[in-house]
């Protein structure tokens, strides 16, 4: 037989050009969306990610051929400490688009809080909410500050990560009643979103550094008695332009990039880790203690990572109205052990 041709198109979008690190390791959320709600309520949490189980469930989407059948599927479980709520930020439209108004910060913040920034001697909130709510009229957006509480949760660190999260739905100046009854209370992730609620997901992927051009972009791979190269990319282009374009694939960095799942679904929200901890622990990560939040599917990242959770930007049409019926978690220990 002879040599048998490989057909491999370039994979990934050119819309991530140029694929560089994320700055953080916290994902920035650039949109929020409106919610037809008329009380207010915040928008996102963010979690840590703790490892990948496997659930037993009926079957509710009615379009699906499994309709009512139970069905096996892939779970990532969030460990989710409540956050804590820092501050209140507040935002003015300008011709320059959103620009920070004003903010109120809690009396007494956490002194992990000094991990992430130096803190003042000593915050007046009473005066800065009463500054907030003389600029009410200008206000366009209310925001909280939120940090999580690391000392909660099976990670290996005590620096708290720091995210903004809306406040959706009723008036601005409901929501600021509400942003003010929330300020230094921890919020859990129960508070915020329901069982079988559908989510977006932000989150930074799993880094693997350099790569060539076979892995990073699955080019073919050439014959064994080529010239040069065989891992490498066959043509860098014309001699006109005389330039290497920017859509040639090349060798560079591959992960730890930002990335938005949308529509994911949240199976089930708990306070004991005790019902999703596999035996022995989740691999480079432990046991999950605290409240936990089941999602279907996948999440980027490696474990330990902060997954930040959204309402959905442009949400599924038809939707089950009942939570998903969960009829088994597999407890099972990763290793086999």
């Amino acid at each position: 037989m002879g040599h048998r041709k490989t057909h491999a198109p370039k994979h990934g979008s050119l819309s991530y050009l140029p694929r560089g690190r994320a700055a953080s390791l916290v994902g920035r959320i650039r949109f929020w969306p409106k919610i037809a709600a008329d009380a207010p309520k915040l928008l996102g949490f963010i979690g840590y990610k703790a490892g990948v189980t496997h659930v037993f469930k009926i079957e509710d989407r009615k379009r699906s051929p499994e309709f009512g059948k139970e069905i096996m599927c892939q779970a990532t479980v969030l460990e989710t400490p409540p956050v804590l709520i820092c501050a209140i930020r507040t935002y003015a439209s300008t011709p320059y688009g959103m620009k920070s108004l004003s903010e109120a910060w809690m009396k007494d913040p956490p002194d992990d809080l000094e991990r992430v920034f130096t803190l003042p001697e000593n915050f007046n909130p009473d005066e800065s909410l009463k500054k907030i709510e003389e600029k009410l009229p200008n206000v366009v957006k209310i925001r909280i500050v939120a940090a999580t509480q690391p000392r909660q949760a099976s990670l290996p660190k005590k620096k708290p990560d720091l995210t903004e999260i809306e406040i959706g739905g009723g008036t601005i100046q409901q929501q600021f009643e509400y942003a003010k009854g929330l300020l230094g209370r921890a919020v859990p992730p129960a508070e915020i979103f329901k069982d079988g609620q559908h989510v977006d997901v932000i989150g930074i992927t799993t880094g693997k550094g350099w790569q060539g051009p076979v892995k990073r972009w699955h080019v073919t791979v050439l014959q064994a008695k080529g010239r040069k190269t065989k891992r490498g990319v066959a043509t860098l282009g014309p001699w006109n332009p005389h330039h290497v374009g920017y859509t040639i694939p090349r060798a560079g960095q591959m992960g730890q990039h930002q990335r938005t799942e949308y529509n994911k679904r949240i199976l089930k929200i708990g306070t004991d880790g005790k019902e999703v901890t596999p035996k022995g622990g989740f691999i480079r990560y432990g046991l999950v203690r605290g409240p936990y939040v089941l999602m279907e599917g996948s999440v980027p990242g490696t474990e330990k990572r902060a997954i930040q959770l959204r309402y959905p930007a442009r949400p599924p049409r038809n939707v089950a109205e009942e939570p998903p019926q969960i009829t088994h978690i597999s407890l099972e220990s990763p290793q086999g052990k």
